[in-house]
């Protein structure tokens, strides 16, 4: 059984469900949790399957352009007035619904290109071994629901 950690992030954010046969079809928010599980095999010379400031070093940016923002289809009508009104705080989800489980997925792919980044550029202080896996993303929409992508489903 290999070894897991997994770093939570908070975040403010807002969504529209356009697809959605009720009142999620309009803007609301959500306070959010974001979990993110890396794996290995053994532990580093610290004990550690890495440093937590790994994850935070190379999520922390990306996951800041989620709070105080609002996710939206691009096919949804309103995208275009609302990305002229608020910029770079309308995260657009290309012709699907930010639905908790296409958040999971798209921070997923994220990771996966941040932590790649990082084996190739890492802080020294807080190395970053090849066999460590990234195994899941998980998104709490409410204290009492979460979706989550994992690696799992690439296989």
């Amino acid at each position: 059984m290999p070894y897991r950690i997994c770093k939570m992030f908070e975040i403010e954010s807002g969504h529209i469900l356009s697809k959605h046969p009720d009142r999620c079809q309009f803007p609301h928010g959500h306070s959010r949790k974001v979990e993110i599980v890396l794996e290995a095999d053994t532990l580093d010379d610290h004990q550690m399957v890495c440093d937590y400031q790994v994850i935070k070093e190379t999520m922390r940016d990306y996951l800041d352009t989620f709070d105080h923002a609002m996710c939206i289809n691009t096919a949804h009508p309103a995208y275009a007035p609302l990305k002229e009104a608020y910029g770079e705080r309308l995260i657009p989800f290309e012709d699907e619904d930010p639905t908790s489980e296409n958040m999971a997925h798209t921070i997923f792919r994220m990771c996966e290109e941040q932590l790649r980044r990082y084996l190739d550029n890492g802080n020294p202080l807080f190395p970053l071994r090849e066999c460590v896996r990234l195994v899941r993303v998980r998104v709490w929409e409410t204290s009492s629901s979460w979706a989550e992508y994992a690696a799992d489903n690439d296989r």
